[in-house]
């Protein structure tokens, strides 16, 4: 069904009926009931702490009350791209969003500081990460808003000497602040 035959469809029915197929779509889907949870009451505060703590419990587990053995860190990048989409798709304020890439990546860094990674793929998906946020923040106009912790991140690549840290540099050599 095409999206003018549905508009079709809907102008067909009364304001009764139509309640009733949203009520119907918001039982039945939960990617609805999301959604109307969200636009209804958005704690978009809330779910930004608790979006971090996820993402940090990537790099830095916490161990269980009377576990004897502490979980090793799992640093899925999957897991902080799979929050970020779920907060665009809901339309989530995108200084919050940029504020959550900008997050993901630092926390990776926090994490490498103190561990040595040899998976070459850890640094590549943080470059992809690192050019992603900044093309979000460019897109959106709130580059200079994020300027301090984009100059950071790229420090940080320098100071942790990252295979990939001219990467880093030629990003934020493109950028005019």
């Amino acid at each position: 069904m095409s999206k003018r035959d549905l508009k079709k469809y809907l102008s067909e029915l009364n304001k009764e009926q139509l309640e009733e197929q949203i009520i119907e779509l918001y039982e039945k889907f939960s990617p609805v009931k999301v959604f109307y949870d969200f636009v209804f009451n958005p704690k978009e505060d809330k779910l930004l702490q608790e979006s971090k703590i996820k993402i940090s419990q990537e790099y830095f587990p916490i161990k269980k009350p009377g576990a004897k053995w502490h979980p090793k860190a799992k640093m899925r990048r999957s897991v902080a791209q799979k929050i970020i989409k779920h907060f665009i798709v809901l339309g989530v304020d995108s200084f919050i969003i940029a504020d959550l890439m900008f997050y993901n990546i630092e926390i990776a860094q926090a994490y490498s500081s103190g561990n040595f990674i040899k998976q070459e793929l850890f640094y590549k998906s943080m470059l992809n990460s690192f050019e992603q946020s900044v093309n979000f923040v460019i897109s959106n106009g709130i580059l200079s808003e994020f300027k301090a912790r984009i100059i950071t991140i790229e420090k940080e690549t320098i100071q942790q000497k990252w295979k990939n840290k001219y990467d880093f540099e030629a990003i934020v050599d493109k950028i005019d602040f």
